[in-house]
């Protein structure tokens, strides 16, 4: 035994020789590829990318987020803070806050899916009806195969008679066009619609506070950003005068071809009225603008008296004049009593586009294909829900209703805390999913910001997700009048959430406002 031993020795000892000479080999041929690659330039560099992506800004997921991200890592490793978790309040994502998916939709998903569940007495009919109409409109009855780059047909269909419904007017399911969510399909659309250079450049005209999709997309693309102010004093709301002033400034420097209304609005929750759509279509109409109309949040209204109008049915009701107008609105899954943000469903209906120009636009989306399948069938959950009288009825009318009077509870504790607390001011959060306080900021925090360079409400944010764990986003990432200081925050945690929140609020604020007291 022992002799057998000593033979395999000198083996095992040239085995380790012979390994250890392979990695020393490996790092010498590593460490001399990485000196020559050091040697040679990059061809992209930061100096000549593209500069319109370097100008883009999207706050949503900006630094502060970052950093909230890097605080849970920090509490995940046993590191003390002086707060037991974070809570993300910085973006819309209703599932990752806690809410519950809608059962009918999964379970229309898992069949489409995975058909042979089809068979199974576990899902009710009218959830397999869904999924046998989607799986017609798929290629070889599979989800898992190209749709048409517009969408799958039946869920187009349901999706114009869905609209039918809303408003009482015909929809032509030819004029939809289904994207991976909402924001995609308003980034193709103002992509088609934006060209030019210098006088001639075009120009989109957004509200401030805006979404940061609007401004980004609009860099990304070289295009005008034309800015009009919404009214704080009067719940954010929309005022004539303020249009024709950005408008008529902006056409000394661009084209303005559009105009971009957000209702309920993102970040500032206010729903328009009646009086208040139709002002804007007839401006629009007078100045020959693109109507832009973002919708996603139209199940999301909570104040008394507050109704939702689409805009393409008041423009079918002001009769002649109107009717050739050219507008596109916008649908999706990921707001609403859904909350589906990762499937990414969302559809886009453009009326009175010019054919040539509808042509492109599809030519547009037809270079990413399709979009996602799973977001299409959460759309067709949406636009066609179980109908009373159908199994999945009581259940799914309970889930919807749950998560919009939850929402509704939190808009009003929301603004009616903030209002309450000594140097901030809200208003009403009518409808949408977000609150957009205004913090009144002493000159000495405002001077502070500026030494370190930050905008004041950004430090502001910045302090108060490292001391007491709530991550919001600064009003300056959504633009602001000059001279004031909002910051977003989401509406979607739970109640017992959104209180303790509320609290973490509290105090900070006190704490900040005597540190920097005048």
């Amino acid at each position: 035994m022992y002799s057998r031993l000593a033979r395999a020795v000198p083996t095992i000892t040239t085995q380790l020789e012979r390994r250890t000479q392979d990695k020393l080999f490996r790092q010498v041929i590593m460490a001399s590829a990485g000196a020559s690659q050091t040697k040679r330039p990059k061809v992209v560099t930061l100096q000549n990318m593209n500069p319109h992506v370097k100008t883009m800004e999207y706050a949503v997921r900006g630094p502060i987020v970052i950093r909230a991200g890097e605080l849970e890592q920090e509490l995940a490793k046993g590191a003390k803070k002086p707060f037991a978790d974070v809570i993300k309040c910085n973006i819309g994502d209703a599932h990752a806050l806690g809410q519950k998916p809608i059962t009918f939709i999964r379970q229309v998903i898992a069949l489409s899916t995975y058909p042979e569940l089809l068979n199974s007495d576990q899902f009710p009919e009218d959830a397999k009806e869904r999924a046998r109409r989607v799986l017609s409109g798929c290629k070889n009855q599979s989800v898992g195969s190209y749709s048409e780059s517009v969408g799958i047909a039946p869920i187009r269909n349901d999706i114009a008679s869905f609209i039918e419904r809303r408003d009482g007017f015909p929809s032509d399911p030819n004029q939809i066009v289904m994207c991976a969510g909402a924001s995609e399909g308003i980034r193709s659309l103002l992509k088609c619609l934006v060209s030019g250079e210098g006088k001639d450049r075009s120009g989109v005209m957004i509200p401030i506070p805006q979404y940061p999709l609007y401004s980004a997309s609009l860099a990304e693309f070289d295009a005008v950003q034309i800015g009009y102010y919404l009214d704080e004093a009067a719940g954010w709301s929309m005022k004539v005068p303020e249009l024709e002033r950005s408008v008529n400034e902006a056409r000394k420097h661009c084209n303005p071809v559009a105009i971009v209304i957000i209702n309920p609005g993102n970040p500032t929750g206010q729903v328009l009225d009646l009086e208040n759509i139709k002002d804007i279509i007839r401006f629009a109409q007078r100045e020959n603008l693109f109507l832009i109309a973002d919708e996603v949040y139209q199940e999301n209204i909570y104040a008394k008296g507050a109704k939702f109008h689409s805009f393409k049915k008041v423009l079918r009701e002001m009769g002649e004049g109107f009717q050739t107008m050219e507008l596109a609105s916008f649908y999706s899954t990921s707001k609403g009593f859904m909350g589906e943000c990762g499937l990414r469903g969302g559809y886009m209906e453009a009326i009175n586009l010019d054919s040539e120009v509808f042509a492109m636009l599809k030519k547009l989306v037809s270079a990413k294909l399709c979009p996602t399948t799973l977001g299409q069938i959460a759309m067709e959950c949406t636009v066609n829900p179980p109908r009373e009288g159908e199994p999945s009825y009581e259940t799914f009318a309970k889930e919807k209703r749950a998560v919009l009077d939850a929402l509704h509870e939190k808009a009003k504790l929301v603004a009616e805390t903030f209002d309450a607390v000594d140097g901030v001011s809200c208003n009403e959060v009518m409808g949408a999913m977000y609150s957009f306080p205004r913090v009144h900021l002493p000159k000495k925090a405002i001077a502070k910001a500026k030494e370190v360079g930050m905008e004041p409400d950004a430090y502001y944010c910045l302090r108060f997700l490292e001391e007491k764990g709530v991550c919001v986003v600064a009003g300056s990432g959504f633009c602001q009048v000059d001279g004031t200081y909002h910051f977003r925050m989401t509406i979607l945690p739970s109640v017992e959430k959104i209180k303790d929140v509320m609290q973490r609020f509290r105090e900070f604020h006190s704490k900040f406002m005597e540190e920097f007291k005048d």
